[in-house]
């Protein structure tokens, strides 16, 4: 998958993570079966364009699928917004957690990431998920590490519902700097590493050591919450903007075609 509109630091930390995540689930996963026009749309006056790339896993692994895309909007102003995305879906066949990123640049100046492991159980509820996935994986180091950073701050969704399902140690922030070159540095710099680190965390511990069996109990309530979660993922990410930004008939196309995957079975 390619990343047109981004900065060369991160284009290629999206390319080299979809690459890493395709390689590291490849016999786990089916070749994509997008049509063309959901592939790739773009409005009718040509300022909003958009990618999707979707692969479904095989029946017999625990990858439900994994979701990658990009959407690039030019501003009034003369800027532009550019969102990049890379996300897998596990499915009722294991309990373990799910992959997340997104980075949303909407000037030079300023950047919101996204990068979290999110729990599909209750970490209050069972606090051995929360030892195994989030405490013995040492994932919070990573958020200190970036937060340390002068020009990264917390930031804070005004959905509140975005920030009940993240994980406790998700990197939820924002980067501004006056000089956007030193956004692009940030990327190259710490957050290429510290994605790449946390991907690298989520396939060792979710998919290579995931040998744990889920008996019918837990599995009817992971496809429950798994449903729930997934519902209104895709309510926040594309049912308000996707019409807005690329009018009706476009919206349906490619709501249709992606609710088939976002729905659990």
């Amino acid at each position: 998958m390619e990343f047109p509109y981004v900065s060369s630091p991160q284009k290629k930390l999206m390319v080299d993570l979809v690459s890493t995540v395709e390689n590291g689930l490849n016999k786990k996963l089916l070749p994509s079966t997008l049509p063309p026009n959901v592939q790739y749309y773009q409005n009718q006056t040509n300022t909003t364009h958009a990618s999707l790339h979707i692969r479904s896993g095989k029946p017999s692994s625990h990858i439900d699928f994994i979701y990658g895309g990009w959407i690039h909007r030019e501003l009034p102003n003369g800027g532009a917004l550019n969102i990049t995305s890379l996300s897998a879906y596990l499915n009722a066949s294991t309990n373990s957690p799910n992959f997340l990123l997104e980075i949303i640049r909407s000037s030079p100046e300023t950047l919101v990431l996204i990068l979290d492991l999110p729990p599909r159980k209750d970490l209050a509820l069972y606090p051995d998920y929360l030892q195994k996935f989030y405490e013995d994986t040492e994932l919070d180091a990573q958020r200190q590490i970036l937060e340390k950073i002068p020009e990264v701050k917390p930031y804070f969704s005004s959905s509140l519902y975005f920030r009940r399902i993240v994980s406790p140690t998700a990197i939820v922030v924002k980067i501004e700097s006056e000089a956007g070159e030193r956004i692009d540095e940030i990327i190259e710099e710490h957050v290429d590493l510290i994605a790449k680190r946390m991907l690298q965390i989520w396939l060792e511990k979710c998919i290579v050591e995931n040998n744990e069996k889920v008996d019918e109990i837990e599995r009817m309530y992971l496809l429950k919450r798994d449903k729930m979660v997934r519902s209104k993922t895709i309510e926040i990410e594309f049912s308000s903007s996707l019409p807005y930004l690329f009018g009706p008939e476009i919206a349906n196309r490619v709501w249709g075609t992606v609710q088939k995957y976002f729905s659990t079975s």
